[in-house]
């Protein structure tokens, strides 16, 4: 005997679901600032339906057609999406600060091929992204996730009825309900682990994800035999609408889901959607399918579309990164007024078009949005890419050499071009071989600079605090005739142990490699950093390591640039220089670091460059017209290659 079939039928109580879940979603960004487990539901809801109507449909006409089902997929989610990220690509360029225009752009393309949640996860886990500022579509990788499911989800309905006739000869719907549990299974095995060893990849991750699209399928196929008494659905109701609601209350949402702890919303809406089922008066679905809960779960998926966007537009106009009630309140009435008017004059018009009778008529208005939106993004993207072929001229934008040099330049907009200085990478950067990334502890070995006659071999090694000094020794490899051997690893310092807690397992196994490495081919000097930001003192672990290649070669240590307060080019296009420059003695001790040891270590040199970055009791984020930083705490490559001036000195005596 095969399950009954799920009805496919309209369910108010969802609906007021909805509703509950963009508002929850709304308020936890503008007033919390977290996240509240709202998109978890909305999840669950969805596998429910989708799976309810595959269903029926094929228990019906024994098929889908792919076609039909791709198009009413995209003439549902088409006209909103496309609205709001063409009102983004327009607020973006009269709002945001350049700096943050080329991370827009590429996530508008990410979005609008429902691949943002992807895009996200690459840069939660890579560390010369993890400074991007939280754009305007962040909140579009819960579609992208749901559009894939949307997507794939026919193909795993199709296959179970397959399995069912041609291999199995079971029931299609237990058969179904068999590949569903594995798949719940399977997924929820991976989202555990995948949480508990890299949770900001995992929380996009779709496959940690699938199990809640699962869940809902599950549950419309279980749902007929779920009969209570109607006493217990009104409790289990209640209950399921206060575990929605207190989610993001009871758990730090942001930082443990999607593992196990996703179980508690996604088990809210199954007991909401059971209650529903042994239905009362006093129960929470009357609540939630009541006609004002259907109202705004009808416009709810465009709430959600609208509120975001215009929040970071406010964080972008006011400058500030606290919304208190009134501003907050104000943009709730916003986005539930936009999304009314843009569900009325462009989602419904298109969904009367029929995928069968106006199908040319449909695909052309569908193409119009996609075009709109990806044609205004590319021109933009162009218009970005052509400040980028900017050059700058040493007389204008003397950057260091300012400072060093006495050159004092006519005021222009300070170079680079803010829309590409986070992408402006030291040069080796471009050559995979030159670098390991964060869970890597492979030691690659680049040389550049002077490699055909060097006079000197220089060791390049630690992070990209080291690493970001690479343009100013490329500027002298000419002159001093040096050879750069780079030895470089993101977020991995040139030290002995993890002295402050911030460097992982497969840094340290890169520390080792790299003194066995450069035992067997000693360079003349090995240049890296002293000490770590505001840092009164030098590391046991930078001497440490330094120690065991005494006797081998010579370390130049150059003291750490001062670290800024939040992203200084937006705070610069926004305030101004003056406004964006911290008192030196906010980002500087007192003394070099290396002053405090009460034995220098024999084969050390140490410089300090500080007077390059700060004057007069101040550290601008613009000097010589010339941005000091790519991001809060990375020198910008413009300004490292000024920096050959001052650092050829100290180095040349290191040389000698």
């Amino acid at each position: 005997m095969d399950l009954q079939v799920p009805e496919k039928k309209f369910r108010p109580e969802l609906e007021g679901v909805r509703t509950v879940a963009a508002l929850l979603v709304a308020v936890y960004h503008i007033w919390i600032g977290a996240v509240s487990g709202g998109v978890d539901v909305f999840f669950i809801v969805s596998g429910y339906l989708i799976t309810t109507s595959l269903v029926s449909k094929m228990e019906r006409e024994g098929r889908i057609h792919f076609g039909e089902y791709w198009l009413g997929l995209a003439r549902r989610l088409f006209p909103l999406a496309f609205t709001v990220l063409l009102f983004v690509v327009a607020g973006s360029i009269l709002l945001v600060p350049e700096s943050q225009w080329k991370q827009i752009i590429g996530e508008v393309i990410a979005s609008g091929t429902y691949t943002q949640n992807w895009y996200l996860a690459t840069s939660a886990v890579d560390y010369l992204g993890q400074t991007n500022q939280a754009s305007p579509l962040q909140h579009f990788w819960a579609l992208s996730i749901q559009g894939q499911f949307y997507l794939t989800w026919p193909f795993v309905i199709l296959f179970s009825f397959w399995l069912a006739r041609k291999v199995w000869k079971k029931p299609q719907r237990k058969t179904l309900l068999g590949v569903l549990l594995v798949l719940f299974t399977l997924s929820m095995a991976y989202s555990i682990y995948k949480t508990a060893v890299e949770q900001p990849w995992a929380y996009f991750d779709t496959f940690a994800r699938a199990w809640e699209f699962s869940l809902g399928g599950i549950l419309a196929l279980l749902l007929p035999y779920l009969r209570f008494p109607k006493a217990m659905g009104v409790i289990f109701g209640w209950i399921g609408l206060s575990i929605i609601c207190l989610t993001g209350i009871l758990l730090p949402v942001s930082t443990v889901f999607p593992g196990y702890a996703a179980l508690l919303p996604t088990g809210g809406v199954i007991m909401i959607i059971i209650a529903a089922e042994n239905g009362s008066r006093f129960g929470a679905e009357k609540l939630l399918g009541s006609k004002p809960f259907q109202a705004f779960g009808s416009i709810s998926y465009g709430f959600y579309l609208w509120h975001w966007p215009l929040l970071i537009f406010y964080y972008a106009k006011t400058g500030t990164d606290k919304v208190t009630f009134i501003p907050g309140l104000a943009i709730m009435i916003s986005a539930a007024i936009l999304a009314w008017i843009s569900v009325r004059m462009m989602e419904k018009p298109v969904r009367k078009m029929s995928v069968r009778t106006s199908k040319k008529k449909l695909i052309f208005t569908l193409a119009l949005f996609l075009f709109t939106v990806m044609g205004s993004n590319t021109a933009w993207g162009y218009y970005v890419h052509q400040k980028g072929e900017e050059t700058y001229a040493i007389g204008d934008y003397p950057g260091a050499r300012a400072i060093s040099e006495g050159i004092t330049p006519a005021e222009k907009d300070p170079a680079p071009s803010p829309a590409l200085i986070k992408e402006d990478l030291p040069s080796f950067y471009e050559q995979a071989d030159c670098f390991s990334n964060m869970e890597d502890d492979r030691v690659t070995k680049c040389s550049m600079g002077d490699t055909k006659n060097p006079e000197h071999t220089i060791a390049l090694v630690g992070g990209s605090h080291s690493g970001h000094w690479f343009p100013a020794l490329e500027e002298l490899s000419d002159d001093l005739h040096l050879q750069i051997d780079i030895y470089n690893k993101d977020a991995c310092r040139f030290s002995a142990d993890d002295f402050d807690g911030a460097l992982n397992s497969s840094c340290m196994e890169w520390n080792k490699t790299v003194v066995e490495l450069l035992k067997e081919d000693p360079p003349d000097l090995v240049f890296t950093t002293a000490n770590v930001g505001i840092g009164d003192t030098v590391p046991k672990g930078y001497l440490d390591q330094w120690k065991k290649l005494e006797g081998v070669t010579e370390i130049f240590a150059v003291r750490d640039n001062p670290a800024m307060e939040g992203d200084p080019v937006a705070c610069v296009e926004q305030n101004g220089i003056e406004a964006c420059s911290p008192k030196r003695s906010d980002v500087l001790s007192a003394e070099p670091p290396w002053e405090r040891l009460d034995t220098q270590p024999s084969n050390v040199t140490f410089a300090d460059l500080s007077g390059s970055f700060c004057q007069d009791g101040t550290c601008p984020p613009v000097v010589g017209n010339v941005y000091v930083y790519r991001d809060y705490h990375h020198i910008s490559t413009l300004y490292s290659k000024t920096l050959a001036g001052p650092l050829e000195e100290p180095l040349s005596e290191a040389l000698k």
